[in-house]
């Protein structure tokens, strides 16, 4: 049987209110955003982000989500879709470590960048330095920062082999890192690959399918947290990787680092 779909209709009426919003975002991002105090533009990019969501009829939903976040946190994920940094900013709003390419995407590029986004060239060793450096000075100023360790996206089924190079600045800045396993679930609550920015396709291919999805739910669930203190980078990449896969009841590729439940904070 074939799953439904929505309407071309409701799905042109979608796309027309997500130009708007987008829109609207850059409007705000040129105009207001830059005038606000800290704790007002983290409030705007959660109602932009939530609404954004919205727009798409996808609805967000969280388990176990703390009142609030540590004062030098990282936030770690798994990597399913370019909805994930929503995703994420609709509940926490944090500083996001992207690819180089993201800059470079229209008008969302322009967006993310105006609003702290943080781009790191991986290939080169200085880049991942300087990125590594600025992440630490954020949490050390009260400001969350958020990474997808996979280094790239999957369908959510599988968790890629967490990289530890970026959580070395959660070392050197003492933090707490904060593991958040997504998923993004259909309307009978069963896993969908609609969201997946993976296999290959385009972002227009993507957005194609998310429009055409009745309606979605992405589930943030966060699990224990974990202590940087007398942890490695690899240790941490290693834990945070096992909590993640073992909350989503999914399997690891790669290499990880031995857990030691012990040494994980509640």
């Amino acid at each position: 049987m074939n799953n439904p779909t929505t309407p071309v209709a409701v799905r042109v009426w979608r796309l027309a209110r997500l130009a708007l919003h987008l829109a609207r975002g850059l409007l705000l991002a040129w105009l207001v955003y830059p005038r606000r105090d800290a704790a007002t533009q983290r409030a705007m990019r959660r109602n932009w982000s939530r609404q954004f969501l919205a727009v798409l009829n996808i609805d967000v939903r969280t388990r176990n989500a703390p009142p609030q976040l540590p004062h030098t946190c990282m936030l770690v994920s798994n990597h399913i879709s370019w909805l994930d940094i929503i995703a994420i900013e609709a509940v926490f709003p944090a500083t996001f470590v992207g690819k180089a390419e993201i800059r470079r995407w229209p008008l969302i590029g322009w967006l993310c960048t105006r609003v702290g986004t943080l781009y790191i060239e991986r290939t080169r060793k200085s880049d991942v330095h300087r990125a590594n450096h600025r992440l630490a000075e954020e949490m050390e100023q009260g400001r969350a920062v958020a990474i997808c360790p996979e280094g790239t996206t999957t369908f959510g089924d599988e968790l890629l082999h967490f990289h530890a190079g970026l959580l070395e600045p959660a070392v050197e800045a003492h933090a707490t890192v904060q593991p958040v396993a997504l998923r993004y679930l259909d309307a009978g609550g069963k896993p969908t690959r609609a969201a997946g920015y993976a296999g290959g396709i385009s972002m227009l291919e993507s957005l194609k399918a998310i429009l055409a999805a009745p309606n979605m739910c992405v589930v943030l669930a966060f699990t224990r947290s974990l202590a940087s203190a007398g942890r490695t980078r690899r240790e941490l990449a290693s834990a945070a990787e096992r909590l993640i896969a073992d909350e989503l009841g999914i399997p690891r590729r790669g290499p990880g680092a031995a857990f030691d439940p012990r040494r994980v904070s509640r």
